[in-house]
């Protein structure tokens, strides 16, 4: 039965799209969570290249709602996507699979392309392995399949290709289009050359806030889910930029903080620092947030470089572990993926006696990822609060380790594990943003941690 109470009488579904699982999260009207469902993003290998197994999302996620549509009255629904990724539409649905960026289009186009792209100076998107600059997607896609990218009416984000599928309505939003797409200009809020270049213009469909509601759910879905005529689809952003929603304005005269958002990605963004220190070697790069503003950040693959170190079968560390690396020299040095960040190019290596079993290498991830974010928010000079948002903030020693590395400035974690949650519930109830709950973390002043920071340093 449909509860009809106060707390579930305007729900929000939110669609959370990260690299690695997509959640279907069932929030109350005052952002507690009622349910949720998990599952791996997939990718597949048929077809002309890698690509987002759309079909399965979408039955799985209309599957969800179903499901959720008898827990609660659901007001909105909100898509959240990781970004680097496009859809190209016709009116019936694609015409070409959704590419997933970690395809490397072939050598020879790379060549080509980096006579199209904008200078770095007028984009602030840095030159990105694979498809992470989504232009290069497009450009590959456009020279590769002429054809069908010629059959496309719209070129969509990731977020908006959901809210497109759900209420038939087309949208651009510039979350998505500003996260080193090479598509953008953060600084002047519009179109890059790139877009001029290749005559797509037309392709993008009106711009949107991400909180806007595009319309109701298509007529055919509502039997499909259940839900009701009066639930709307709202516009939807980019996964990091949701995580800064609740960091967006100053309170009471205090700057707004650095925001780590953490999970397969690690991205550190400093509001209000100057885009004249970002260096395009390092990986570092500008964001746009949901109010159109340009954000400095840097990032790094944190979640699957902490995978890769800690292995597949984690055990959190104890306090022991952690001081026995230290003590006994054991340490990380980067990187271990190859999806960009400032170490981009090298390859990993741990010096010193190996980890001796699974604990032992959750500590040695552990210190690892505090280390590069340490170094990613000094070369952002965040010199502020830092909030951590987001699967770091399950880690019970990476706050207080970051902490000890960063004395008089406050470190805090936020209340939940994903910051892309309650950003898509603040989408919903745009104006009324909830108060940010986070815990300042006491410093974890391990013997020898400092020396071992400055020692990890040289050795880069």
């Amino acid at each position: 039965m449909t509860a009809t109470n106060d707390a579930t009488s305007d729900a929000t579904i939110v669609l959370d799209i990260g690299k690695t699982n997509v959640k279907l999260v069932l929030l109350d009207a005052a952002g507690a969570v009622l349910a949720e469902r998990r599952s791996p993003n997939t990718i597949l290998t048929d077809g002309p290249y890698p690509h987002h197994d759309v079909e399965r999302i979408w039955h799985w996620m209309l599957d969800g709602m179903r499901e959720f549509s008898s827990l609660a009255t659901i007001g909105a629904i909100v898509p959240v996507t990781h970004g680097a990724t496009a859809a190209l539409v016709d009116d019936d649905g694609l015409v070409l699979p959704v590419l997933d960026y970690e395809f490397e289009p072939p050598a020879a186009q790379a060549a080509t392309y980096q006579a199209l792209r904008p200078a770095y100076d007028t984009t602030n998107s840095p030159l990105l392995p694979a498809g992470l600059n989504l232009g290069r997607q497009l450009a590959w896609q456009a020279q590769t399949f002429p054809a069908e990218f010629a059959q496309a009416n719209h070129i969509l984000m990731y977020p908006q290709y959901w809210a497109w599928r759900l209420s038939g309505v087309a949208a651009s939003e510039v979350t998505s289009l500003g996260c080193h797409t090479d598509l953008w200009q953060p600084a002047r809020q519009q179109y890059s050359q790139l877009v001029e270049r290749m005559g797509w213009n037309a392709l993008f469909p009106p711009l949107q806030p991400a909180w806007a509601p595009l319309g109701p759910l298509k007529a055919e879905l509502l039997e499909r889910t259940g839900l009701p005529a009066t639930c709307r689809v709202i516009c939807g952003i980019h996964d990091s930029n949701a995580s800064l929603l609740r960091h967006l304005a100053a309170v009471d005269g205090v700057p707004q903080p650095a925001v780590l958002s953490t999970g397969t990605w690690v991205i550190a963004a400093a509001p209000g620092k100057p885009l004249s220190g970002l260096r395009e070697q390092s990986d570092m790069l500008a964001n746009t947030n949901a109010l159109g503003q340009a954000v400095a950040c840097i990032r790094f693959m944190g979640g699957r470089e902490f995978a890769e170190l800690a292995g597949a079968e984690a055990q959190t560390c104890t306090v022991a572990e952690l001081q026995q690396l230290i003590d006994q020299q054991t340490m990380a040095l980067p990187c271990f993926s190859q999806a960009g960040g400032p170490f981009a190019g090298r390859n990993g290596t741990i010096t010193g006696p190996a980890p001796a079993d699974a604990r032992q290498r959750y500590a040695l991830a552990t210190l690892y990822c505090v280390l590069v974010s340490d170094y990613c928010l000094e070369q952002l000079g965040a010199d502020g609060a830092v909030v951590v948002e987001g699967s770091y903030t399950g880690n019970p020693w990476f706050a207080p380790l970051l902490a000890a590395l960063r004395p008089g400035q406050a470190i805090s974690s936020t209340d939940d594990t994903s910051g892309t949650t309650c950003g898509g519930w603040m989408l919903h109830h745009w104006g009324s943003a909830p108060a940010v709950v986070s815990s300042v973390a006491a410093p974890l002043a391990l013997n020898g941690w400092i020396e071992y920071r400055s020692e990890w340093l040289a050795a880069l």
